[in-house]
């Protein structure tokens, strides 16, 4: 494979991986403490949904001229990635709270016990709308970013094959373990997502807009770099601000009115 199809095969991995295991703590919850079989038929239902989504967008997309299709799809995944880098250089800072899987899944657990008595017999309705409505929500970042990437670079089917591979790891994982997969470095995940989709939303954004980039697709290293720099320096700069307030420790649990403000 070239650099570019490595770079989206990798994206879409990592990407799918932190979507996947979001999605997997929250069947896990409503599963283990109201209905499998609900909860799994959330699932299959949500499934079924994003099939219908792929379907009705994949082809419309890979219609579009290239140079609009890039110009669409650079913007969106600027949007994106710049949303998941400010995050995850928050969290790298000591500005906002590390994400937690076991923490999300206590909360998951302790509302879905809270929901009321489980049904008897057929559908539990609490299991089967919080496990459709969670895998519906990653699913559709999944889908996303699948089609974004695959259709711009017309290697849909690469990008598809490495979501598949990402979702079956971790659902092979998790259901072995029956637990939240909170080993898994998510919030560094997250933070390379956010350098790789700002990398190629920057990169096809600015093709799609009529500039071509010295040295062609290698210049996506130069991005990569320069983003990862600016990305690194930000979240120093933060941390030396952070300590410099008197009184105000700084830790992953930071505390809540600056968690809240930022």
């Amino acid at each position: 494979m070239s650099g570019p199809e490595i770079g989206l095969a990798l994206s879409v991995l990592l990407a799918c991986l932190v979507e996947a295991v979001e999605a997997l703590t929250i069947v896990l919850a409503v599963g283990t403490t109201r209905s499998w079989s609900s909860a799994l038929y959330g699932v299959g239902a949500a499934v079924v949904a994003l099939a219908v989504v792929v379907a009705a967008l994949g082809p419309a997309l890979t219609a579009l001229p290239i140079d609009v299709l890039r110009l669409a799809v650079g913007g969106l995944l600027l949007v994106f990635g710049l949303q998941w880098l400010r995050k995850a250089v928050l969290r790298a800072a000591g500005l906002k709270a590390l994400h937690d899987e076991r923490e999300a899944f206590a909360k998951q657990t302790q509302a879905a016990l809270a929901a009321g008595v489980r049904s008897a017999a057929g559908l539990d309705g609490y299991a089967f709308t919080i496990a459709f409505k969670g895998v519906l929500l990653e699913g559709l970042e999944v889908a996303f970013i699948v089609l974004t990437f695959g259709a711009n670079q017309h290697r849909i089917p690469l990008a598809a094959a490495s979501a598949a591979v990402a979702i079956a790891l971790v659902v092979a994982v998790g259901m072995a373990a029956r637990a939240p997969l909170a080993r898994v470095p998510e919030n560094t995940m997250k933070f390379a997502v956010g350098v790789m989709l700002t990398t190629f939303g920057t990169f096809w954004g600015a093709e799609g807009a009529g500039a071509s980039w010295p040295g062609g697709d290698a210049a996506l290293l130069a991005i990569v770099a320069g983003v990862l720099a600016v990305s690194l320096a930000m979240m120093l700069w933060l941390r030396r601000a952070f300590d410099a307030r008197a009184g105000l420790p700084r830790s992953a649990g930071a505390p809540t009115a600056v968690r809240e403000a930022v």
